[in-house]
């Protein structure tokens, strides 16, 4: 593509894998009333000041559509939500123009139950999904975003559903985000693709939550020269995402990630595990407990507790268009490959990243300058 500044009517698309899900829904429905003025920008980045003038798309200029294996319309979708506090109420029907002209662009995800296609005509399929959208929409660009419910690992030789939907992206010619747990574009497979496709992309895991806070605490113990014990956490957790991590295999692939940034950033990991329970009551909400335990002068023997409650759908939504954003203008500057600038956003990032928050926002920032 071409780095020359996109026409100010250009329209930009955004599949989303999850296309009906709690936070596509709060990512559409965000979009429309932040791009209409009726709610400031709270929790996008790229809304401050070291962005302006990056030459981002505009969030007005942003269409909606993707792919999902459930049938709940987008405008019922936005009114649950609004009943469970996610949403303003009465953003559904302020919205409800753009939430429909997304849900007619979803298309059938799968692989569903009985589901005879290969690997490879599933790929082709979801490839053509995406190239049409582009293609009727007269669209500048797409960049896909897989916002669906963490997987297992995967454990036959087939590919999982993740690694399908992050092929077709790059067969279709579109940047990825793999905003999830799941195998996506890690799968050994899918390397030569990811290498030769000519496409920016990044993941995995968007850092919402407690992992968030994580990367601001772990490295204040290591530059305070404070030995760390222990680190145990619990995340009590409703709704579609507390369903699928009730699952083992799908909650270790949610803990690798934040495991991961305690070990990167003290050096090793300490003691301690983190614990995902279901609690459907909370619905969209959710409690994240951590007890660090951890030495000072002397062998002084001291705690620290943190209780951060949110609404992931609330926390992810901004970071979602963010991406998308990023994404696609580093596309139209001819970025190629991963990008571990977008550390910020991750768990799990690609390449060479810091652990630390402070330095993920400074290499961040550099990006935007990248992108001018």
């Amino acid at each position: 593509m071409s780095a020359e500044p996109t026409s100010p009517t250009a329209r930009f698309g955004v599949w989303l894998i999850g296309a009906r899900g709690s936070v596509a829904t709060t990512a559409v429905a965000g979009c429309a009333a932040v791009g209409a003025g009726l709610h400031p920008p709270t929790g996008m980045v790229t809304e401050t000041e070291p962005f302006a003038g990056a030459g981002l798309p505009t969030l007005s200029s942003l269409v909606f559509g993707g792919h999902d294996t459930v049938d709940c319309p987008l405008p019922k979708r936005a009114e649950h939500l609004a009943a469970g506090g996610v949403l303003p109420h009465g953003l559904p029907a302020a919205v409800g123009a753009e939430l429909a002209a997304a849900d007619r662009e979803i298309r059938p995800g799968g692989p569903q139950p009985g589901d005879s296609r290969s690997d490879d005509e599933l790929i082709a399929d979801f490839a053509a999904d995406i190239r049409d959208f582009v293609d009727r929409g007269g669209l500048a660009g797409a960049v896909v975003v897989n916002v669906a419910s963490t997987e297992p690992a995967p454990d036959s030789s087939r590919l999982p559903a993740s690694s399908l939907y992050a092929a077709a992206a790059l067969r279709a010619g579109c940047p990825y985000v793999n905003f999830t747990p799941s195998t996506g574009l890690h799968h050994p497979s899918l390397a030569d693709l990811a290498t030769t496709s000519g496409l920016p992309y990044a993941g995995r895991d968007g850092k919402t939550g407690q992992t968030l806070l994580r990367s601001v605490l772990a490295p204040m113990f290591l530059q305070r020269s404070l030995s760390v014990r222990a680190w145990s956490g619990t995340n009590l957790l409703g709704g579609g995402d507390g369903a699928a991590l009730a699952d083992p295999g799908a909650a270790a692939a949610k803990n690798a990630g934040k495991e991961r940034v305690l070990a990167d950033a003290l050096g090793a990991a300490p003691e301690g595990e983190v614990h995902i329970d279901d609690v459907p009551a909370l619905g969209d909400w959710k409690t994240a407990w951590d007890h660090i335990a951890f030495d000072g002068f002397l062998g002084s023997r001291m705690i620290l507790q943190t209780i951060w409650q949110g609404c992931d759908s609330a926390l992810a939504a901004p970071l979602v268009l963010d991406l998308a954003r990023l994404l696609l203008r580093a596309h139209e500057k001819g970025v190629e490959g991963p990008l571990p600038e977008l550390g910020f956003y991750f768990k799990d990032p690609d390449g060479d990243a810091s652990p630390a928050l402070a330095e993920q926002y400074a290499t961040l920032v550099g990006l935007a300058g990248r992108l001018r």
